[in-house]
């Protein structure tokens, strides 16, 4: 059993010049996905907005630990390992299911008066009013691979090595496991800033799925709808980082 310390090591990942950031970007990957998918931003955002991105386990460098499979417990790891970090200003980022996380996170950092972000960022991620059954998750793997397919953005040298789908499905399976179950509590809106990200392409997140991010906080809310699918395209992602810049460059 890993001690805290340890896991922040292994659950953080500071990318970019650690300690010069004025304000944090709390970033969670999407189902599958690990936290290097955030590892250029840094390059592309301005140099006081610190990029840490959450790695959960069961993938990468945490591959030996078994994946979470409950939001309940998703949360409760995030809690332990990024309190010293909510001591500055922070904002949060989530793809996919990582928006989902991030919401779980922000409820439950009121429920225990923590500080809360100061921006709710959520992308491709059908907002929790108007989601559908999620795929994939409780299907045989010919299933859970056809989803994949279906959302594009995975290599193709994937699916033509058995021995990366056999590393790569098991927490895929346990992440959408996360979001099929997580349900809808009912509980009082946020206060914070959101804004929605929608791939003009994305059939899994259409803009008409995400617009319903609204209802989750009384703060000001705003979609984007940007070009490229689930995982848009380099327009889509350079939109993503205008808006984030310039958001996190406004005064509180």
């Amino acid at each position: 059993m890993l001690d805290v310390s340890a896991r922040r090591r292994r659950a953080l990942r500071h990318f970019g010049s650690p300690g010069t950031g004025r304000v944090r970007l709390l970033c969670f990957h999407y189902a599958g996905g690990t936290a290097s998918a955030f590892r250029e931003w840094p390059r592309r955002l301005p140099a006081d907005v610190a990029t840490v991105a959450v790695q959960l386990p069961g993938r990468d460098t945490r591959l030996d630990e078994p994946p979470h499979v409950h939001m309940g417990s998703v949360v409760a790891e995030l809690l332990d390992v990024l309190d010293p970090l909510l001591d500055e200003p922070f904002a949060c980022y989530g793809h996919s299911m990582g928006a989902r996380v991030a919401l779980a996170l922000a409820h439950e950092l009121r429920a225990t008066s923590r500080p809360g972000p100061r921006a709710l960022f959520v992308a491709a991620s059908a907002a929790p009013a108007a989601r559908g059954r999620v795929r994939g998750w409780d299907e045989p793997d010919e299933g859970l691979i056809a989803y994949l397919r279906d959302l594009g953005g995975t290599p193709p040298i994937v699916f033509e090595r058995p021995d990366l789908l056999d590393l790569f499905l098991p927490a895929l399976r346990a992440d959408l496991t996360v979001v099929a179950t997580a349900g809808d509590p009912v509980r009082p809106p946020l206060d914070v800033p959101v804004h929605a990200f929608a791939g003009a392409d994305d059939r899994e997140a259409s803009a008409a799925r995400m617009a319903a991010w609204r209802e989750e906080t009384t703060g000001p809310f705003t979609l984007d709808v940007v070009p490229g699918g689930h995982f848009f395209d380099e327009d889509g992602v350079g939109r993503v980082f205008d808006v984030i810049a310039g958001t996190l460059a406004e005064p509180r």
